[in-house]
């Protein structure tokens, strides 16, 4: 979802922080009016707590920028926070792997984009690492450790110091250990996003690289059953999201994009098995960084088996469709946006009872986002969701799911009564 955004980490107001409280006294007209009509999605932070009596963390900023032509982007520095210089800070283009040029300048970081962002929907994807010292909200001695900061991100994660425990932690969040033993505390938040996270932590932890398994759960019979290495994944950071638009509810049609990343080096084209019940038509893929179109192709399973073509470990049925967009192999150390469009026809998953529409359909991905058709309005929902009207008038129900397993999302509507 893009959303307008003032500053680093602010709301749709206009905001100057970069991590912290919300302060416009420090930021100069001219920088606040071109905060207010920044526009960006997807944004994700971590912050990596450094030696708890420094007060100073090191805070990696991922964000795209979907304001339609910019080539600049601005970041609010918070009047609370004092920079410190650091070797690792700098911005990246994360099409590219590129280092982009920047400049400090009225309490903001004013960063050139390496190309403009495309029309419709295009991004520039960027990251963002700057070190920070802020004793009032980072405190502790050699021992023990008090992070306390409001966090107004949907999605974030706290690093912790090495050979730290974590003790507390007020927001609910995945608990994992990063590659080099540090403790990871990361979260997911639903609705509007602007909480205080209090972390507590103690010395006393291992710093061993982790260990994790291919073991299925046992409460799954498998092979339905999710692997450990799966579970045990940062939900924050996974990049696909998925919006549905519901077509007439006769149709049985719904159309959809979903955005994912790649990054995998050499990887050249993406494999969508679509489910059984469900037939695809019109597919079509975009390269958001750079707007260019992509041509969809539908194959069956018995089609790509013949040009050779590995479903990457799935098993794929001889009749069962699949739709393959090709596109130019990552390079190392570069990535790829890509919003895939498709439009399926699923007389299971969306139908027409009577007066009422129902759309029944298990969502697997952190983010998924249904719009009703236009005239109808949300009178059932299993699955707790965030409501609110899209810019043209339609119903939009916005779902955030932190745990790694799917939500069965039962969901019915009916028509708007015109009363006079």
């Amino acid at each position: 979802m893009t959303r307008l955004r003032a500053s680093r980490f602010g709301a749709a107001s206009v905001r100057a922080t970069r991590f912290g409280v919300a302060s416009v006294c420090a930021i100069s007209l001219a920088t606040t009016i071109a905060f207010a009509q920044q526009s960006v999605q997807d944004e994700y932070a971590v912050y990596e707590l450094l030696a708890p009596d420094s007060g100073t963390f090191k805070t990696i900023y991922e964000v795209s920028v979907t304001t339609p032509g910019a080539t600049e982007f601005r970041d609010g520095i918070g009047s609370g926070l004092t920079p410190v210089a650091a070797k690792d800070d700098g911005v990246i283009d994360l099409m590219t792997g590129a280092a982009l040029k920047f400049e400090v300048e009225s309490r903001a970081l004013r960063v050139h984009l390496a190309r403009p962002v495309p029309a419709d929907g295009g991004q520039a994807r960027l990251r963002i690492t700057k070190t920070y010292k802020d004793p009032n909200s980072y405190s502790g001695t050699a021992g023990a450790l008090t992070f306390s900061r409001r966090i107004p991100l949907p999605r974030a994660a706290i690093v912790l110091p090495r050979f730290f425990r974590l003790l507390e932690c007020n927001i609910p969040s995945q608990v994992l250990i990063d590659a080099d033993g540090r403790t990871r505390v990361s979260f997911m938040q639903l609705g509007a996003a602007d909480s205080t996270l209090i972390i507590k932590a103690a010395l006393g932890a291992l710093s061993a690289a982790p260990k994790l398994t291919n073991a299925r759960s046992w409460e799954a019979p498998p092979p339905q059953g999710p692997i450990e290495r799966t579970r045990l994944s940062e939900r924050a950071h996974q990049d696909r999201d998925i919006v549905y638009f519901l077509q007439p509810p006769e149709t049985h049609a719904f159309s959809l994009y979903h955005d994912y990343t790649e990054a995998r080096e050499g990887i050249d084209k993406y494999l969508n098995v679509v489910r059984t019940g469900s037939t695809v038509s019109a597919p079509s893929g975009r390269i958001l960084d750079t707007g260019e179109s992509l041509p969809g192709e539908i194959m069956t399973g018995a089609q790509m088996k013949a040009a050779g073509i590995d479903a990457g470990g799935e098993t794929v049925a001889a009749d069962q469709q699949v739709v393959v967009t090709r596109f130019p192999a990552v390079k190392k150390g570069q990535s790829i946006r890509l919003r895939l469009s498709e439009t399926y026809t699923a007389p299971e998953s969306y139908r027409f009872d009577g007066e009422e529409l129902i759309f029944e359909r298990s969502l697997g991905r952190p983010r998924n986002s249904v719009v009703l058709p236009r005239g109808w309005y949300l009178t059932w929902l299993s699955i707790p969701g965030v409501v609110r009207q899209t810019a043209d008038g339609l119903t939009r129900v916005d779902f955030v799911n932190g745990r790694p397993d799917s939500i069965d999302v039962l969901l019915k509507a009916r028509r708007v009564v015109a009363r006079y």
